[in-house]
């Protein structure tokens, strides 16, 4: 069975930074992609970030790019997602996902597995 459990969210200023963690477990990823998608209330969910974990290419939203990067630690099975330079609309709960689909993929129902989320509070 595959876990994916994030953390590292949290309270944080505009301008602060952030870095969310997501432990995966269960089975062998080195073919899948992991991408983070966030939600804020009352708006569907959409995606943030993604990178092959065999390769490392990556690929960003173009709210995010230049501010967030996506990175992984094949020995710890573990991706990571650094946010600086926060603003109040990045206030959402962060999701951790895996695919086995080959290419990038941006949308949420082609993600096979989903962590918990963890909280990403941005103050003004």
């Amino acid at each position: 069975q595959v876990q994916l459990v994030e953390s590292g969210g949290g309270l944080v200023q505009a301008g602060g930074t952030l870095r969310l963690s997501c432990a995966a477990s269960g089975r062998t990823f080195s073919s899948y992609a992991m991408g983070w998608f966030r939600q804020a209330p009352g708006k569907e969910r959409e995606f943030v970030a993604t990178i092959k974990w065999n390769s490392g290419r990556t690929y960003y939203a173009d709210s995010v790019k230049g501010r967030f990067t996506i990175s992984r630690d094949n020995v710890k099975n573990t991706v990571y997602l650094q946010m600086n330079t926060l603003k109040p609309e990045d206030t959402a709960v962060y999701y951790c996902a895996a695919t086995n689909r080959l290419g990038f993929t941006t949308t949420p129902g082609e993600y096979d597995y989903w962590g918990q989320g963890t909280q990403v509070t941005v103050s003004s």
